[in-house]
Parts: C-alpha cells; structure tokens; sequence
C-alpha cells in the first residue's frame, strides 16, 4: 500500500479551490472544513459568524511520490491572493485568511520556504500575509459543501469565481493535472 500524506490550507472560501486540488495528479481525496478555531464541531453558519476563530479549510490527502508537498504549496499560493488579510475577493472575515497549518516539522520547513518564495518580487512581493500555524484539529464540513463545483457547474458564483481560477490552474500547472480534465 502507498503512503499518502495530508496536508491542510485555507485560501478563502474552500469551494473556490476544490475543485482546483481534487483534479491534481496524486491527490487521493480533498475534504472542506474548518480548523484553526476554538470551536468544537463548528458548522458553515457558525464559522460565517466569524467569532469562533475557524478558517474554511482543504484537507488534502496526497501520494507524495506522484505530487509533492512543495508543489502543492505552489498551486496554494497561485490559485488565491495570499496578500488579502482576511478575504478573498468579496468574502470577508477571518474565515477567509490565507493560512498553511504545518502538520509535521518537514512541512512546517518547506511552507516557510514556499512563503519566502512567494513574497519574492517575481511572485506575490513583501505584503504577503498568509500565516504559518502548526496542525490543527480539522472539522469536516457539512456533505452540502462537498464538490461543490463538480455538482452545481451552473451556479452563478462557480463560474465567476471557481471556473476562472480553475482555468488559471489548468494552463499554470497542465503537466500535474490529471488526464480526466
């Protein structure tokens, strides 16, 4: 049997970049959620309030023979903008930070690096603010926000928002992409 690894980002409403990880060469399975808070079993409504301290998160569990962690960094960091404090877009709140949760040493070394790379002039530049955090208890959100993407293709937000970013990842990282597109 392989061995998967996971890893856990919040870049902004988790149904705008799902679809992005789910469609990645290696990636076994993405989950929505919440992690970050001191919340226990927070739901969509509750972490929309924006007081119970929980990002919306991917749990992405990954064969890191097939697609590497330092790769998903890459994707992370080009698929939303990591110099928005608390938003992306129109959706606003701490809810929506830009934030890696380091799940392991090794990780927590390769984000740093990735976020050096990222405030790089060619990149994002100094205003970077996504944040660094060791692991996090992860929340699964509620089966409503699962493949979202692939399930409402023709709702207004998706493709105004999802299928744009989906497109930007699709021509920026085409060789990890999986055949299926």
């Amino acid at each position: 049997m392989r061995e998967t690894e996971v890893a856990l980002f919040g870049n902004g409403c988790f149904w705008c970049t799902e679809a992005i990880f789910q469609k990645l060469k290696g990636v076994e399975s993405v989950l929505p959620g919440y992690a970050g808070g001191q919340m226990a079993h927070p739901d969509y409504k509750s972490v929309c309030t924006g007081e119970t301290g929980h990002a919306e998160v991917l749990q992405v569990v990954f064969d890191p023979d097939v697609i590497s962690y330092r790769q998903l960094l890459q994707i992370f960091f080009l698929t939303h903008d990591p110099t928005q404090l608390n938003r992306q877009g129109n959706d606003v709140g701490t809810q929506y930070r830009s934030i890696i949760f380091a799940l392991t040493p090794e990780q927590r070394l390769t984000a740093e690096a990735a976020l050096k790379e990222a405030q790089s002039p060619d990149l994002w530049g100094p205003d970077v603010v996504t944040e660094i955090s060791g692991p996090a208890r992860f929340w699964e959100a509620e089966a409503s926000h699962h493949d979202f993407f692939t399930r409402n293709p023709s709702n207004a937000y998706c493709n105004a928002v999802v299928a744009p970013k989906l497109q930007k990842a699709r021509r920026q990282f085409l060789s990890l992409m999986r055949d299926d597109m």
